[in-house]
């Protein structure tokens, strides 16, 4: 299944662990492609990810959360949720 079908899932503990279990194999398999076939160093990898170290990954999760208010403006509900915690996650592969 895709990250992002699996990330639309998210509604409880149970489909947040499988979402991040997702997500983290997603990034294994990403090293692995990209050190057969590196991709170019100022944009996304083969597999989308804009943020290649856990510095500059949770720094977009960080600015995603903080210009987004935690994905309000995005349509997230206010309340804090298993899903909010997962788009954070994902925001911090794609978001610039």
């Amino acid at each position: 299944m895709e990250l992002e079908q699996l990330l639309n899932q998210v509604v409880d503990r149970a489909s947040f662990f499988t979402f991040v279990a997702a997500l983290v194999a997603d990034k294994e398999d990403d090293t692995k492609k990209e050190i057969l076939t590196p991709s170019n160093p100022y944009g996304r990898t083969i597999n989308g990810w804009e943020n290649r170290t856990i510095e500059r990954y949770l720094g977009a999760a960080l600015s995603w959360a903080e210009d987004t208010d935690m994905g309000q403006t995005q349509g997230i509900s206010e309340e804090l949720s298993w899903k909010a915690f997962a788009v954070f996650l994902y925001a911090g592969k794609i978001y610039e």
